[in-house]
């Protein structure tokens, strides 16, 4: 463990991203103490103050809520749905692809149609579907989210399955008797763990943007709720009098995706150094 670290220190972008993402959810985690006012505030005396201007570091919006507070309640909303979105469509995938890497034949052929039917629609139509379905709340978002994102990785899990389970642990583990559960858990899961892993990353940095997304056009997270896709779609009718109420949450988002997005190229560079 502390060889891979040090490898994967030597990928300075990829730690400093990690280090850039530690800070997102340690503001997260802390947003109640560490934000100067309540989010949801409103003050008929302080709108669109410009940034450093009357305590508001960094300004306020048409409303008079301290655009600050916000941005570190909104990383909380974005972490939040991120981190569930993206294990829900890690653990699904993972299921789906390991099931049909495995056992192949009728199985594999009725999980591979459904989840090429899943793949064949864009990504954020599928999820404004589900939207549309369900209707706009957090958990609606995670869910429509971690759908979209399944059949990924069910590709990744099945493909990685079917190089797997031919290799001679694997044989030995059957020819000793040993159970098909206890082959899957012992030996299949932990050797294609890495790709995932990637794929878990990437996934994330796409989950902030999708959520952003569907929250910009009103079908994401409740409209009164900190989020920097409300935020966005707030702000886009100021610009020529408020320009930081768009510009300070479109670029915590491009921090934070971009951030996730180096971050994954760096565990899979460690991946492949280390075999």
């Amino acid at each position: 463990m502390a060889h891979r670290f040090h490898i994967f220190r030597q990928h300075r972008v990829a730690f400093v991203a990690l280090i850039v993402i530690v800070g997102y959810a340690l503001i997260a985690v802390l947003a109640p103490w560490l934000a100067p006012r309540d989010p949801y505030s409103m003050s008929g005396d302080y709108p669109l103050v410009a940034p450093g201007t009357a305590g508001y570091w960094l300004g306020s919006d048409p409303f008079g809520r301290d655009i600050l507070s916000r941005l570190m309640y909104g990383a909380r909303t974005s972490l939040m749905v991120g981190s569930i979105a993206a294990g829900l469509a890690l653990v699904l995938g993972t299921i789906v692809g390991v099931c049909a890497g495995y056992f192949g034949r009728h199985i594999d052929a009725v999980l591979s149609r459904f989840m090429e039917v899943l793949f064949s629609f864009p990504d954020i139509l599928l999820a404004l579907i589900i939207m549309a379905i369900l209707g706009p709340s957090t958990v609606n978002v995670m869910l429509a989210i971690g759908v979209v994102y399944t059949p990924i990785f069910a590709r990744i899990a099945r493909a990685s399955t079917l190089r797997v389970k031919r290799a001679a642990y694997v044989e030995a583990a059957r020819t000793m008797g040993a159970r098909t559960p206890r082959i899957l858990i012992r030996h299949i899961l932990p050797n294609i763990s890495g790709p995932l892993m990637v794929q878990t990353t990437l996934s994330f940095a796409f989950a902030i943007l999708a959520e952003a997304a569907l929250s910009f056009l009103g079908l994401g997270v409740e409209p009164d709720a900190p989020s920097w896709g409300i935020m966005l779609n707030e702000g886009k009718d100021w610009m020529q009098h408020g320009w930081w109420v768009a510009v300070f949450p479109g670029l915590a988002i491009t921090l934070a995706v971009l951030s996730f997005n180096v971050l994954g190229d760096g565990l899979r560079d460690l991946i492949e150094d280390t075999g």
